[in-house]
């Protein structure tokens, strides 16, 4: 009797030992381009609505913030969650508070990769067109540079900073201002290293220097770099928990 000249089902659906192999690099290719846009995409959704890292500049948070140190911003804030008096916030540049960032020289394939990096939030915004400070007058509030004891009244009570840079002063400037409504007014917490709002505000009325809240990227909620200085940020709520709230002012 002569045997099948045919192959059996179990040899046709082996083929050659090479197209196996081929069949499982495409498989595992596949799998890490769907692992990797999945990742992507994930982290440009929480970038857009939840969280985004920002690399701090300058000096003007110290001690709360140094130079070279990256935060996480929460969006979340202003939103479902209310802004407060203390928290460290970061927003856009108002109009005139920044000069024109120095351009930082990348080569096309590098630069392609940062700017890439940094839409889908793997890697830390450098603030060149935003600032942090810390709010210390909501709208409608009454914020006061200095009672007799040079310290900054807010609606008539007078403040005491823990988180003031040591042997900084609250202020070198008198002020004497009213927070419009949808603004607040924001100080850093190196008073003498800051150009906040008390440096924009001409008019000495608040209006000038005041920041939109509509301007405000999110509230900072922790360091993350270096390890070293890694934890949360405190809103100092007990600086604030005397004073009393204020209608807006129109």
């Amino acid at each position: 009797m002569t045997a099948p000249d045919h192959v059996s089902e179990t040899e046709e659906e082996q083929g050659p030992p090479g197209d196996s192999f081929l069949h499982w690099v495409w498989a595992a290719v596949r799998e890490v381009v769907v692992v990797v846009a999945l990742a992507l995409g994930l982290s440009f959704v929480v970038k857009t609505w939840l969280l985004q890292a920002f690399f701090i500049p300058s000096g003007s948070m110290e001690d709360t913030l140094l130079v070279g140190d990256r935060v996480v911003v929460s969006k979340l804030t202003p939103g479902p969650f209310d802004l407060q008096r203390g928290d460290v916030v970061v927003f856009e540049d108002p109009g005139g508070w920044l000069e024109a960032p120095v351009p930082v020289e990348r080569g096309a394939v590098s630069g392609a990769l940062h700017d890439g990096l940094v839409f889908v939030g793997l890697l830390p915004a450098e603030s060149e067109d935003h600032l942090i400070k810390r709010v210390i007058g909501m709208p409608g509030d009454h914020v006061v540079c200095c009672d007799a004891q040079r310290r900054l009244t807010v609606n008539d009570v007078p403040l005491v900073e823990g988180y003031l840079k040591p042997n900084d002063l609250p202020s070198s400037m008198n002020f004497d201002i009213t927070v419009p409504e949808g603004r607040v007014w924001v100080m850093g917490d190196h008073r003498s290293d800051s150009e906040d709002s008390r440096f924009h505000d001409p008019s000495g009325s608040g209006r000038d220097g005041s920041v939109p809240i509509s301007a405000i990227t999110g509230r900072a909620v922790a360091t993350v770099w270096p390890f070293g200085r890694a934890g949360w940020l405190s809103a100092h709520s007990e600086t604030f928990s005397e004073v009393p709230s204020r209608r807006a002012a129109p």
